[in-house]
């Protein structure tokens, strides 16, 4: 049976939102997978835009080949939290972990905040 718990993101130092600093490829790490292609991590990401315009976000989910790996969301300005990322899931390879990481428009005003369902054989 298959054991779930929920787990900060591995780039949340105490839980708090994690400021994406990066306004280009490669871009501010989320979240790292463990290593095992058998433990399933569902993310649940939202993010926050404190400036005054809409800015654009990239998620770079699990690599960074563009359009393969890229997840394109414009958040709109002091709206409070937009969900970015829906319960998609993530595995490690069998002996790297996939890293989950983004880059905005604007470096320094746009929060990313979430969790992981850890599914575990």
């Amino acid at each position: 049976m298959a054991t779930y718990s929920k787990v900060a993101l591995s780039g949340q130092a105490d839980g708090s939102p994690i400021k994406v600093a990066a306004t280009a490829s490669t871009g501010t790490t989320i979240h790292t997978t463990g290593t095992s292609a058998s433990v399933i991590d569902e993310v649940w990401l939202y993010a926050y835009n404190s400036s005054t315009g809409p800015i654009a976000l990239t998620i770079q989910y699990g690599g960074t080949t563009a359009v393969d790996d890229d997840i394109k969301i414009t958040i709109p300005s002091l709206s409070g939290l937009t969900l970015v990322v829906p319960g998609l899931i993530l595995t490690g390879t069998g002996s790297v972990g996939n890293v989950i990481a983004a880059y905005a428009g604007t470096a320094n005003v746009v929060t990313v905040s979430g969790y992981v369902n850890r599914i575990t054989p």
